[in-house]
């Protein structure tokens, strides 16, 4: 056995694993996942509500994610990483591993231009497609629940910018694919931080249901419906001390990434019943060094501009559906 083989054979059964204890192994692991870093410096009486900032208020929650999703000194580029399986689920059977995933994304954070504090969150991010035998990167495989040889896609969306403020906002639009559904009124920023003896748990999800890119008209084989139901859950683990360190513009976590999403349109399933299942462990780290050695190689090979953060802040921000349906071609009728 090859040594790529190895390490992919070693990937698949930690996954395995996780995917088995519903994340949770991802969650404890994914924390000290990454190079090592300098030892943490303990902060007398930490805890959620202090001394530096009080995690039950919206201004405490906002400066403590922002952090976790960027530096705020507004000058520093961060990344993060991920990596996983890619599963199907169809009614009538058991969940059948598809692929693996992996990628990174560049960000940094610019203050809001207006009165209220706040940042924007400027963002690019690449996804790959990796066989669970070898993990290579593929550009095309047998489609598991059809046999057929379908040509893989990679997820690279730029940008995928977000707004952090003291409130909710509207979620994404999509180009206008998903109209402002955001709340009438300003409904307070707030997340349900856990402490567990010296690290520190947070979780937040989103469900979105909006008006699919690739309606089955034009994109028969590639679409899964007129609309789009996709689920994204991400659970973070930190340290409680790193959180509370005011000296700390970034704090690097670990934790899982859960997404629930019709099938992937390279796999040319159409409406069949049935959806794909990511799950994955990932990391937000300081800076490139800290990116698995690995999924850095595949960016320079594939996606070299995704080594950096956007430099300012444009759009609209789209997600693989809606960059797929402007990238790509709608695939023949399959061959008889």
């Amino acid at each position: 056995m090859s040594r790529g083989q190895k390490d992919a054979l070693d990937r698949r059964t930690f996954m395995t694993g996780a995917a088995a204890m519903g994340g949770f192994a991802s969650l404890a692991l994914g924390a000290g996942a990454g190079p090592a870093h300098a030892a943490v410096k303990r902060i007398p009486g930490a805890s959620i509500r202090g001394p530096y900032l009080d995690l039950t208020t919206p201004f405490g929650t906002m400066t403590g994610y922002a952090r976790l999703s960027g530096n705020i000194d507004l000058k520093t580029t961060t990344h993060g990483w991920y990596e996983g399986l890619v599963m199907g689920v169809v009614p009538g059977g058991a969940v059948r591993d598809i692929c693996g995933f992996r990628g990174m994304s560049s960000y940094r954070l610019v203050a809001l231009p207006d009165d209220e504090p706040g940042y924007r969150r400027l963002l690019r991010e690449v996804v790959y497609y990796y066989d669970l035998k070898t993990g290579e990167v593929l550009d095309e495989m047998v489609n598991p629940f059809t046999g057929e040889k379908v040509r893989v896609v990679d997820i690279a969306n730029d940008p995928f910018n977000h707004t952090i403020r003291e409130y909710l906002g509207p979620p994404p639009d999509y180009g206008g694919l998903n109209p402002d559904q955001g709340p009438p009124a300003r409904i307070p920023f707030l997340l349900d931080w856990q402490q567990d003896g010296d690290r520190l748990l947070t979780s937040r999800h989103i469900h979105l249901y909006y008006r699919s890119a690739l309606q089955p008209d034009k994109w028969p084989r590639e679409s899964a419906g007129e609309n789009v139901q996709v689920s994204e859950l991400f659970f973070f683990n930190m340290s409680l001390d790193d959180m509370q360190n005011e000296e700390l513009t970034t704090v690097r976590h670990g934790g899982t990434w859960t997404r629930v999403t019709p099938w992937l349109p390279w796999m040319l399933m159409g409406q069949a019943p049935g959806h794909c299942l990511y799950l994955g462990q990932m990391a937000s780290v300081p800076t490139l060094a800290d990116v698995p050695e690995h999924i850095v190689r595949d960016t320079e090979r594939r996606h070299p501009e995704y080594l950096t953060a956007p430099d300012s802040d444009y759009g609209p921000n789209l997600s693989s559906l809606e960059m797929y349906a402007i990238e790509q071609e709608p695939a023949p009728p399959r061959a008889p």
